[in-house]
């Protein structure tokens, strides 16, 4: 564990070592009011509630994470710096664990920063705040799934634009997988299975569930899931480019 901490704190450190981190963050926050009062109607819904909140979310995360993941590892091999990383006594699970959790807790921090919404719906009303709560672990565990997507293209490239327009690709093919217009392109001509499983690999329908304040096994295990996949797969193309 304390390689991959060693790793954690050099990374996190590093997101607040330039003026970058700062303004990503505000840029988040009023992108993400925006949406929700404005778009979201907000105030016009007429609710305490937050799903106009959360309703946002996958769309903002599409563009936003794959941003903040694009550097993970495409501006170490760009530097020269992989090679230092790579010959430290540290395991190789534990760089690929440290840089995606140092990420991860970055979003939250962003994800955190929120919470004058929160407050602001319990000032004009009377909110579940269990629901509440349990969408922002939705956003949380989804937000990790596209980073841990957006690390695995940064290993891929050198290049940080290419890295952050294949995750956006890919962010993108997960994030609508289920919508009907998607479903109704496959359902005249694949068998039903295999509709319910492209389906099944949607971020929305899983979000979704989450935040209507159902914290199903089944939503859980599905992003806990991704989020190893494409870490198993970021080790394996890291592996897989230092012995080239």
């Amino acid at each position: 564990m304390k390689p991959m901490l060693a790793v954690f704190r050099r990374e996190i450190a590093g997101y607040f070592a330039t003026p970058v981190a700062y303004v990503f963050i505000v840029v988040f926050l009023f992108t993400a009011g925006i949406f929700t009062f404005y778009l979201g109607q907000f105030f016009e819904r007429g609710q305490a509630d937050l799903k106009a909140f959360f309703l946002f979310h996958p769309w903002l995360y599409l563009f936003f994470l794959p941003a903040i993941a694009m550097r993970l590892w495409a501006e170490e091999r760009k530097a020269g710096t992989i090679e230092l990383l790579l010959t430290l006594p540290i395991p190789l699970w534990a760089a690929v664990a440290g840089k995606f959790l140092a990420a991860w807790a970055f979003a939250g921090i962003a994800l955190a920063l929120t919470f004058p919404l929160w407050l602001t719906v319990n000032w004009l009303g009377s909110p579940d705040n269990g629901v509440i709560l349990a969408g922002y672990i939705g956003s949380l565990l989804m937000a990790g799934a596209y980073l841990a997507i957006g690390s695995c293209m940064s290993a891929v490239t050198k290049n940080q634009v290419i890295a952050f327009v294949v995750a956006v690709l890919v962010c993108f093919i997960f994030t609508v997988s289920g919508a009907p217009m998607v479903l109704s392109f496959f359902q005249g001509w694949a068998p039903a299975l295999v509709v319910d499983t492209i389906a099944s690999f949607s971020f929305l329908g899983h979000f979704n569930a989450i935040t209507e304040g159902v914290i199903d096994l089944r939503d859980l295990v599905f992003f806990i899931s991704l989020i190893v996949v494409w870490l198993y797969a970021t080790a394996v193309v890291v592996d897989f480019k230092k012995a080239g």
